[in-house]
Parts: structure tokens; sequence; C-alpha cells
């Protein structure tokens, strides 16, 4: 908890937005996430392709095994 979630705008004029994951919601640390975002709105979230999980600073991810 605490990873960041960017959302680059798609059009001319939308901002960016940044959300902050409070809670996983999925199995095995997967999507869906509880996310709270810079203005103070929480919602469910389904990441896209473009949207990558940046870790917490001193978080790890964890890694699968080979």
């Amino acid at each position: 908890m605490g990873d960041r979630l960017p959302f680059l705008g798609h059009k001319v004029g939308d901002c960016d937005r940044v959300g902050r994951v409070l809670e996983v919601l999925g199995s095995d640390g997967g999507p869906s996430y509880l996310v709270e975002f810079e203005d103070g709105h929480q919602g469910e979230v389904f990441p896209g392709s473009d949207c990558e999980l940046e870790p917490h600073a001193g978080h790890e991810p964890e890694r699968s095994a080979p």
C-alpha cells in the first residue's frame, strides 16, 4: 500500500492525475485497487495498459519465482 498510480491525460486540456493505493482488492496483489486521488476522491481502479504501478519508496515489489 502507498504505491502510486499515475494516470496521464489523453486529450488536450486533460490534467494528469496521481492516485495512491489504499488497498489491494484483487487476488495475489493484482488489480483492482482502492485508490485515493490528490483531490481526496476515492474509487476502485482497474488500471489500463497506459498506467504503471510505481512502488512506494522503500517498498520492494514482490517477485514471482522463476
